[in-house]
């Protein structure tokens, strides 16, 4: 049999591991497993418990401990990182990485074992998004949306007078300048009364944790983003590539492909707004070579332009290595989190975007993942 292989799957902003049995990577780890299985290889997976919202190289520290922790042997190690968690791993394998702290730890000796690098709809270039969300009232926002995803991860839908409450909050931010204690503190309660005590005091202590240290808000900008890309470098021995996602343009289509349920429409509201804070004509990319060109056309009929995203993160901004896989879908698809009520277990959607991302195109995705690292 070959040798086994470690996979580090490391979470995004405000990511988590396991919070009380609401995972982040349930679907992804699954797929990972069953698709090496049946190449007859072993592979041992490891979900980083980051830091949500501390700096890259906290977060990058935290990985450190636990690939410490963990790789017993020599094993070929695989950094997988969705969203942030793609900046983690290019400053763990960066030869000139600086993460502090007084960890036992030698960061080098694991580094050296990483052969590939795959980053998911990772902030290469940063985000516009995060210029917002570094503002006080951006911070509420933030905070709120984060209970809300963590809510419907557990049971699928927030309930609808909530979700018109939220949507009706991210589209009017103006109007509740000084006013946030009030309303956002009471929508927060209303979301936490549904989980029973043990979870929610998980819940608070994850929370309270982004609370504390927002480092990485400012960091994700796309002038924070410069410094740290022009300070760390790939290594030479490594295989970076990258997966790149477009979610559907909120417009006359997408409110067609959701068609008429209430709901849906009530999500779509939150991601029109996502979708216009992530926006910026005036945002500048590195150029495309042939390939990525080829790639971008092939699949979307054009290259993106700086409109375009995820929902959270400019395509065009998450291109680093090899751009082996290109789709259509959201940035929390990535990771399973799409409508497929009939799967065990259930897939339950982030909000609605129209994209149409479903139990194919997820596999397609991590199939094409697991290709690269086994290339």
């Amino acid at each position: 049999m070959p040798k086994k292989h470690y996979v580090y799957l490391i979470p995004g902003f405000f990511g988590f591991a396991d919070l009380g049995g609401i995972t982040y990577f349930h679907h992804v780890r699954q797929f990972i497993i069953a698709e090496f299985a049946a190449k007859n290889i072993d592979v041992e997976i490891h979900e980083v418990k980051t830091l949500p919202t501390a700096s890259i190289q906290k977060r990058a520290g935290r990985l450190l401990e636990t690939i410490g922790e963990t790789a017993l042997d020599d094993a070929p190690i695989h950094l997988v990182g969705h969203s942030t968690g793609g900046l983690d791993a290019r400053l763990f394998t960066s030869p000139d990485a600086d993460i502090g702290g007084d960890s036992p730890y030698k960061l080098e000796s694991f580094a050296a074992q990483v052969q590939t690098v795959v980053t998911l709809a990772t902030p290469h270039y940063g985000t516009p998004m995060a210029s917002f969300f570094s503002s006080m009232l951006g911070g509420e926002i933030l905070y709120l949306l984060s209970v809300a995803t963590i809510y419907t991860m557990q049971f699928g839908k927030i309930p609808m007078a909530m979700m018109l409450a939220i949507g009706e909050v991210v589209t009017k931010v103006d109007d509740y300048l000084g006013l946030e204690d009030s309303i956002l503190d009471g929508l927060y309660e209303k979301l936490f009364k549904d989980f029973d005590e043990e979870r929610q005091e998980i819940i608070k202590a994850f929370l309270e944790e982004i609370k504390s240290d927002q480092t990485l808000v400012g960091q994700l900008t796309p002038d924070g983003i410069e410094l740290f890309n022009a300070k760390y470098k790939n290594r030479s021995a490594i295989r970076y590539g990258s997966v790149a996602m477009k979610a559907r343009e909120p417009g006359l289509k997408s409110l067609t492909e959701i068609g008429l349920d209430p709901y849906r429409q009530a999500s779509h509201v939150i991601y029109r707004f996502l979708h216009w804070l992530v926006g910026d004509d005036d945002r500048k990319y590195p150029d495309l070579d042939a390939a990525e060109r080829i790639r971008f056309e092939t699949y979307y009929g054009r290259v993106p332009d700086q409109m375009q995203s995820d929902g959270v993160v400019p395509t065009r901004s998450q291109i680093w290595g090899e751009l082996f896989h290109v789709g259509k879908g959201d940035h929390l698809d990535v990771c399973g989190h799409f409508d497929d009520l009939e799967h065990d277990p259930p897939h339950y959607d982030w909000i609605a975007t129209g994209t149409s991302f479903g139990q194919e195109e997820f596999e397609v995705l991590w199939r094409s993942v697991c290709r690269f690292i086994l290339r």
